[in-house]
C-alpha cells in the first residue's frame, strides 16, 4: 500500500509541475504575441519608425481583458499608451508616469494619442 499512495504521490507532484509550467509558457507567449501584434501595427499601420517607440510590453492584467500592451514613444517617456490586440489593433487609452502628472502633461498635450 505505501508503495501505491507514493506512486500516486508522485503523478499528483508532476501533473502539478505541468500544470503550472503550461500556465507559464501561455501567458509569457501570449505577452509576446500582443506586443508583437502592436508593434507591427505601430510600424506598418501607423507609419512609425523604430527609433521612434521606445519601449513595447505585453502586460498580463488581472482586470479584463487580461492581455494588453504599453507603448512608450521616445518624444513622450512620461506616458504609457494602452492597446488591445485581440482581434485588431486599438489604442485604449494612456497612462501618465508619475513625472508626467508632475509635469502637468494633459491629454490635449498628448502627441501620440488616437481619438
Amino acid at each position: 500500500m505505501k508503495k501505491k499512495t507514493k506512486i500516486i504521490a508522485i503523478i499528483i507532484a508532476m501533473l502539478m509541475i505541468i500544470l503550472v509550467v503550461v500556465s507559464i509558457i501561455y501567458v509569457q507567449s501570449n505577452k509576446i504575441e500582443y506586443a508583437d501584434r502592436v508593434t507591427d501595427y505601430l510600424i506598418e499601420e501607423q507609419k512609425y519608425g523604430r527609433e521612434e517607440i521606445v519601449s513595447v510590453k505585453g502586460i498580463w492584467g488581472i482586470k479584463l481583458p487580461s492581455f494588453y500592451a504599453e507603448v512608450i514613444f521616445k518624444d513622450e517617456p512620461d506616458v504609457e499608451y494602452i492597446y488591445f490586440a485581440h482581434n485588431e489593433v486599438i489604442q485604449f487609452g494612456y497612462r501618465l508616469t508619475e513625472e508626467g502628472k508632475q509635469k502637468g502633461i494633459t491629454e490635449s498635450d498628448l502627441k501620440h494619442y488616437e481619438k
